[in-house]
């Protein structure tokens, strides 16, 4: 039987080189359509074909794409999406996926030049924050992922830790804290773990919506008067409702006094290191133990890249690491060039995540990526002032970073209908949070495409359409 590739190559060349001006085409000229469309009932049908049992055209099928998928994507390309954190993505990125899948190169371990340059990415990660260059990583699907692997990390290198591999957790009471603010993925984590939710300590957060110090170290002392074991610290470098950054250097402090893990959920935020402007919120990330943050957020890497930094190389290697006869290293050949990435994670089949990230952040250099980031944080400024000067809206948090939450003088029903409104309208995309327990329309600004006009335009489509509905 004949392998999958084409007799003739001259076709399939053809349609590539079509594809790729397409996605040109709509990256030049992304703000010019609706952010958001939804789908239609028809064309959700028009997907459900059942299994293909007979080869199609290749040009049939992206005939598909293109009526069927590319019109109802999530929008986070275009300027005027505000909603969740969302990177943007770069033509750079797009071709560096291009060229990945071209290799198909397998990452999980082997002596190849893919494993090189991941190594040098988490190199340069590890200088982003300040940590040092012998930091251990590892690129991962995103911060979820990366939060798991950094738990997993602390719980076993306390004492005897590496033997929980073994016996698991058992009735050991371990117990970790993180803030109220935290993102839902720490809980998950612990619950992944066997820990269980219960052994995450929610601690109170202030009026700056960032962790209490003085809460965090009366939750500790009270855990160990109950004779459970604390084992980890984790502050968020950037909220996922309001964008605060946790005091690290006093909580940093903290957790070091205490023989604590001390680790950083940094997934948008951590890219504010590179700020001229915005950099100080995150003195004292340089301390952590570990650290998750996502490339493709404010770095604008395609999804997905996410990140995980572990300053003890050996407890991260003794967390994960196995020996198996039929993935055994070598000192030369195609099966040398240990330690492996599956050493240091879940996944031993492993794609080249590392050739995006690399390549965009060859391309546009770290100190334009924090120029990048202080532009952000401008425009949500600039939001921001323009809530506080319309009397018929309100700010609901305060603005650190990159996000803004605000909402109409009306009930939280009300607001939430009107960002529906607007995401259905395709005039922009922002996302709702509740903070206070009352309902906000929250606007992140993580795309590098977003200008002022573009939060002038969702704050006039707002007031618009809240004058006419009521």
């Amino acid at each position: 039987m004949a392998g999958l590739d084409p007799d003739d190559w001259r076709g399939l060349r053809a349609l590539g080189h079509r594809m790729l001006d397409d996605m040109f085409d709509r990256l030049e000229h992304v703000g010019d359509g609706p952010v958001w469309r939804p789908m239609p009932g028809q064309d959700r049908d028009a997907l459900r074909t059942g299994l293909p049992r007979r080869p199609a055209p290749p040009e049939e099928i992206y005939a598909r794409f293109t009526a069927l998928i590319a019109p109802y994507a999530t929008g986070n390309t275009h300027p005027r999406f505000m909603g969740w954190v969302h990177g943007a993505g770069t033509g750079v990125g797009m071709l560096a996926e291009m060229l990945a899948a071209g290799l198909n190169a397998n990452c999980g371990g082997r002596d190849h030049a893919p494993i090189e340059v991941e190594r040098e990415v988490i190199r340069w990660a590890a200088e982003m924050v300040g940590l040092p260059t012998t930091t251990s990583g590892l690129l991962v699907t995103g911060s979820s992922m990366a939060n798991l692997i950094a738990i997993v990390t602390a719980s076993r290198a306390r004492p005897d830790g590496v033997a929980l591999r073994h016996t698991g957790v058992g009735a050991r009471p371990l117990v970790g804290y993180a803030a109220r603010t935290a993102h839902g993925c720490i809980a998950r984590a612990f619950d992944i773990c066997g820990l269980g939710t219960d052994s995450l300590r929610l601690i109170d957060t202030d009026d700056a919506h960032r962790m209490c110090p003085q809460a965090l170290a009366r939750a500790i002392a009270a855990d160990r008067q109950a004779g459970r074991e604390p084992f980890i610290v984790v502050a968020t470098a950037g909220t996922v409702d309001v964008g605060a950054v946790d005091d690290l250097e006093t909580i940093g402090a903290i957790a070091r006094d205490a023989g604590l893990w001390f680790h950083v959920d940094g997934a948008f935020g951590a890219l504010a290191r590179l700020a001229p402007r915005h950099r100080a919120y995150l003195d004292g990330i340089e301390q952590a133990d570990s650290l998750a943050f996502d490339f493709h957020k404010w770095a604008q890497v395609p999804y997905d890249a996410g990140c995980v930094l572990i300053r003890d190389a050996g407890a991260h290697a003794a967390a994960f690491a196995q020996t198996l006869a039929y993935l055994q290293r070598e000192d030369r050949g195609l099966a040398g060039n240990a330690p492996w990435f599956c050493d240091l994670g879940p996944d031993l089949s492993r794609g080249f995540r590392a050739l995006k990230v690399w390549m965009t952040l060859s391309a546009y250099g770290a100190d334009r990526l924090g120029e990048m980031v202080d532009a952000c944080c401008a425009v949500a400024a600039h939001l921001a002032a323009r809530v506080e000067r319309e009397p018929d809206l309100e700010r609901l948090a305060p603005v650190t970073l990159n996000i803004v939450c605000f909402r109409v003088r009306a009930s939280d029903a009300f607001n939430a209908e009107l960002v529906k409104d607007l995401q259905e309208a395709g005039i922009a995309a922002p996302s709702t949070t509740t903070i206070n327990g009352r309902c906000a329309i929250r606007a992140a600004i993580v795309n590098h495409r977003t200008t002022n006009a573009d939060v002038d335009a969702l704050v006039d489509a707002a007031l618009e359409r809240a004058r006419s509905r009521s």
